[in-house]
């Protein structure tokens, strides 16, 4: 174990407890004290071998990955109005998706997007992204009004930065002609893009209008009434708005 690990410093066995695991290390102790360098003694560990590798990229390894395009596909349904809507270009031509890329103006209705753009919306630049990895989260919203035409009701697509480092590991094992165990040990550096989808809808209907409509007037005559219990029995001049609300009649 290297020397910059704490709890692999020793002097001799009985600092190495075998089985014990080394405290953010990379194995397990076999009980041996060995000597790393002229000046230093380890635990030895039970442990692939070399260690991880922690040198950092210099620049991203697949650069012309910011002209790669990603295409983003997703449908709503609106089960109280039995309405759905995709939103993808209804279209026969085979060819439409191969060529066309979403601009929110000019082609709404295309969701095939440029990575290096969803970068830039996101307030990221790709090759500072690229390098140690992030994480850019797309949000696709619809707010549609199912009085208009359908055609009316198309997404709205925003980007923000959720991270800006992003790396995972994965290994692969193999045996050797002599039967021993290998491993490679791969890290990862990448954009990752987390997809939500959120959606309202809303419809005129004479019914809860209706409903709407007389619950406003019964609380403006419910309004009347309180004030005038207000004003005949709490008001400090409550003697005056009596008389001047209820005639006698003897």
């Amino acid at each position: 174990q290297s020397p910059s690990v704490l709890d692999a410093m020793c002097t001799e066995d009985a600092d190495c407890p075998m089985g014990n695991p080394v405290v953010r290390g990379n194995g397990i102790k076999t009980g041996k004290c060995v000597m790393f360098n002229t000046t230093h003694s380890t635990c030895e560990i039970y442990g692939w071998c070399p260690v991880e590798n922690n040198t950092l990229p210099r620049k991203p390894l697949l650069a012309e990955a910011e002209n790669f395009t990603l295409f983003i596909k997703n449908t709503v349904h609106f089960t109280k109005f039995n309405f759905s809507k995709c939103n993808t270009l209804q279209t026969d031509d085979p060819t439409y998706f191969k060529s066309c890329m979403y601009d929110p103006f000019l082609n709404p209705s295309c969701p095939v997007f440029r990575v290096r753009d969803m970068v830039e919306a996101a307030g990221e630049t790709f090759g500072d992204l690229a390098l140690l990895g992030g994480s850019i989260g797309v949000r696709i919203e619809w707010d549609c009004d199912l009085d208009h035409p359908a055609a009316q009701c198309q997404p709205q697509y925003s980007f923000s930065l959720q991270d800006r480092r992003y790396n995972f590991r994965t290994a692969s094992y193999y045996w050797d002609t002599q039967r021993r165990l290998y491993r490679n040990l791969l890290k990862l550096y990448g954009i990752r893009f987390d997809i939500s989808v959120h959606g309202q809808a809303g419809k005129f209907s004479i019914i809860p209008a209706a409903v709407s409509f007389g619950t406003g007037i019964a609380f403006f005559g419910a309004a009347t009434v309180v004030c005038d219990l207000v004003l005949l029995y709490l008001d400090a001049k409550a003697d005056f708005y009596w008389n001047e609300k209820f005639e006698e009649v003897r």
